[in-house]
């Protein structure tokens, strides 16, 4: 979400005459897109706002503006803790941006709303936000006191969007939410994350359409039966189950059990040939035992995930479980996270190893290192070398070697 944001910022300065630089101090404007979503983060974002200070100082001329999960609605105190920042506004709030930027210039252009989603720099995969904030409030979240409730864009504004991406070489979209698949039940006009599915399915010259991040509670038998049926959707889903454990699901106010998460895993794998899945743990939530954690760990042992996101437990502030004692000691979360990794890493390896002498196709994003690089409809990462150009391009490629984390292959011509 942060990346699809920070291009519709960088989108529309670039259309007031902005140039982008990687280099603090030769910006005459920066805008910091924070992420809080664990404390390392919001760690790091006070630390960068802190050196911004010290570039200020030098140049007084120079604007500081900050987005993201770390502006809240507390906007006052931010501005007294950090008075050399010019500008905090919410996440998305464009028209606040926009306003600042009015106020600093008379000659700002009036630009169609529609030309804001193409990227002059348009690449072969692109994010399109599609609904806003959560109503779940999970113990351990703070998405829906930083983004709100939930907010779904009129499906008419995404399908003209996706359309306008396609016309600029774009061939792959991701649709993104805090809780993607509750799309639509807040709209007018009903429409559910199956439908505009169906309608992306449509859009000549749009070759692949992924979508996260999904609530095990919101995937109906629908949305199931849709992923099967549209050959433009991936075969891959992101479907967090957090913990193994039902006494700790139901402190992270989840509202399934691991059984019915076992269940959906199962019709999903009915319905869906070839599925991969990708998962998220959280480790060393508050009342965490050994027997707990070691459900947590028979449980990935189990269904096998394609990748699996660990993180270890940090209170958030406001948020529910922020009130729980945080017992378990950091050395154990760590200890933990150790052995989700080493055995999700196995695992991982043995999955890709069955993909050896396949030829798959990849969407071919860009080079690393002097190969090809892109994504199989499965989401996994591969890589060739030919020295013909590639860029955007649907190639298939005959895998030759394979570890848990990349695929490695021939171009087939």
């Amino acid at each position: 979400m942060n990346k699809a944001e920070s291009q519709w910022i960088a989108n529309y300065l670039e259309l007031l005459g902005y140039q982008a630089t990687p280099i603090f101090q030769n910006a005459d404007l920066v805008v910091l897109n924070t992420c809080v979503v664990r404390k390392s983060a919001e760690d790091k974002v006070l630390g960068t706002i802190g050196y911004l200070k010290g570039i200020k100082n030098s140049n007084p001329s120079l604007s500081i503006l900050v987005t993201g999960c770390f502006v809240d609605s507390q906007i006052e105190e931010l501005q007294r803790l950090h008075p050399h920042v010019d500008l905090f506004f919410n996440p998305g709030d464009y028209l606040g941006l926009i306003d600042w930027l009015q106020k600093q210039s008379t000659v700002i252009p009036k630009i169609e709303g529609s030309l804001l989603h193409v990227n002059k720099h348009s690449t072969s995969t692109c994010f399109v936000p599609i609904i806003q904030g959560c109503n779940n409030f999970c113990s351990y979240c703070i998405v829906p006191y930083r983004r709100g409730r939930e907010k779904s864009r009129p499906a008419e504004e995404i399908v003209h969007e996706v359309n306008e991406l396609v016309k600029c070489g774009t061939k792959e979209v991701t649709l993104l939410g805090q809780n993607v698949n509750s799309y639509g039940h807040d709209l007018l006009v009903h429409s559910d994350l199956s439908d505009l599915l169906n309608d992306l399915n449509n859009i000549d010259g749009l070759a692949r359409i992924r979508f996260l991040t999904n609530h095990p509670k919101d995937m109906s038998q629908k949305l199931i039966s849709t992923i099967a049926s549209l050959d433009k959707v991936c075969e891959h889903i992101n479907l967090p189950f957090q913990a193994g454990d039902n006494d700790i699901l139901k402190a992270m106010r989840r509202d399934y059990t691991i059984e019915q998460y076992r269940q959906l895993i199962d019709t999903i794998r009915n319905h869906v040939c070839e599925i991969a899945l990708s998962t998220d743990v959280i480790v060393g939530f508050p009342g965490e035992t050994e027997k707990g954690f070691n459900k947590t760990l028979d449980f990935i042992e189990e269904i096998r995930f394609d990748t699996v996101h660990i993180a270890t437990y940090s209170p958030r502030p406001d948020t529910i479980a922020s009130k729980y004692e945080d017992n378990v000691p950091p050395e154990i979360k760590k200890e933990r996270l150790y052995k989700i990794e080493a055995l999700q890493t196995k695992i991982a390896d043995e999955i890709n190893a069955q993909l050896r002498n396949k030829t798959l196709e990849v969407l071919v994003e860009g080079t690393k290192r002097g190969k090809w690089y892109g994504r199989t409809r499965n989401d996994k990462l591969a890589f060739f070398e030919n020295d013909n150009d590639y860029s955007g391009q649907l190639v298939n490629v005959t895998i030759n070697k394979t570890s848990p984390w990349a695929l490695q292959g021939e171009i087939k011509i």
